[in-house]
């Protein structure tokens, strides 16, 4: 989940509200859909067109939501490295991760279990580090805590960076956009960029018991336009209700592989697409009797637009919201708005 804020909660419109009441319907167990597939897209040169890989992005995200990059140019070495770089930084002494904590709504430094998520009213199991350029002074590891940390993190988050902009580029011809609307967006050189790099850490379980009824991260949609997601060969959990399909209450698993990368439609590209392409919910479960209950670790790319960006879909279905606004609105209805609407009813 993108988790990113840039300033006070703002008070939710009505539609955020109804989708908040949807993501905490999603919240028990459910069923599961083995059955039902990921779609996978082969980026790689020469085996499909731009025009046809603009059509199988467009018709996977409208159709799924959710799906996977092969042919995306990170090569296992350097995929690695970062997760190497990554289970260091979570490796080092509490006190020493300490120093560089969340600071409140900046979507940068570290966290432990200190996410509630609507969907669950439990703290995900899980600690995260977030890098979000403009916002990380006093926030890295000195080289003698960590050798070689930033420079690592920074090449990555550049690389995820532009990987996302080739998908969000498919998407803004099918919306009519110019190609380099979203690039322009994403902008990285502006101090009004947002975009983020979380590194996640899920504990184990030992036994494969679930430890008071918690998840690793709880039933809930992203904030941000595109997420991309690199995971570890075995260390699995994610599951996925489909755009189309999530009121059925039908989870299917995204079986873990480091040569995929696993992309989500997030709920601010929803707004700007004027709701062709869907958020979708996913959540991480904990491991259950039987499978590996050993910790499990991601590194998430979280594409979202810079705070000064105006949201407004061609055929404006909503009225007109700047990035960050929206950012606000969108955490306000999942962490403070839903008490106080109940309150009053």
């Amino acid at each position: 989940m993108s988790d990113n804020a840039s300033g006070p909660a703002a008070a939710p419109a009505p539609e955020l509200l109804e989708e908040l009441r949807r993501e905490q319907r999603m919240g028990g167990a459910g069923t599961e859909d083995a059955a039902r597939s990921i779609p996978v897209i082969d980026l790689s040169e020469g085996v499909h067109s731009q025009a046809e890989i603009d059509d199988l992005l467009w018709d996977a995200a409208e159709n799924h939501g959710f799906f996977q990059l092969v042919g995306h140019g990170f090569g296992a070495a350097e995929l690695d490295r970062a997760f190497a770089m990554a289970q260091a930084f979570f490796e080092l002494p509490r006190e020493v991760k300490q120093q560089y904590p969340l600071r409140e709504a900046s979507n940068a430094g570290w966290e432990y279990m200190a996410q509630v998520r609507p969907s669950t009213g439990t703290a995900d199991h899980k600690e995260s580090y977030q890098v979000t350029r403009p916002r990380m002074d006093g926030l890295w590891p000195d080289d003698e805590e960590l050798a070689g940390f930033r420079e690592a993190m920074l090449l990555f988050e550049a690389k995820a960076w532009r990987l996302a902009m080739r998908v969000l580029s498919s998407f803004a011809r099918k919306l009519g956009f110019a190609d380099d609307f979203f690039t322009a967006a994403h902008d990285p050189s502006s101090p009004r960029y947002q975009s983020t790099l979380r590194l996640l850490h899920y504990f184990g379980s030992e036994g494969g018991d679930t430890p008071g009824g918690q998840w690793r991260a709880g039933a809930h949609t992203d904030f941000d336009c595109l997420t991309l997601l690199f995971q570890r060969d075995g260390q699995g959990g994610l599951q996925v209700c489909p755009g189309k399909e999530r009121e059925s209450g039908a989870w299917t698993p995204v079986p873990p592989d480091s040569a995929r990368i696993t992309c989500n439609i997030g709920d601010m590209l929803m707004r700007w697409s004027d709701d062709q392409l869907r958020s979708t919910l996913h959540r991480v479960r904990m491991p259950l009797a039987g499978e590996d209950a050993g910790d499990r670790y991601t590194l998430a790319f979280f594409a979202q637009a810079n705070c000064d960006q105006l949201i407004r879909g061609p055929q404006e279905k909503y009225p007109p919201i700047l990035a960050r606004d929206y950012l606000n609105q969108r955490i306000g209805a999942n962490f403070a708005a839903l008490q106080a609407h109940d309150d009053a009813s």
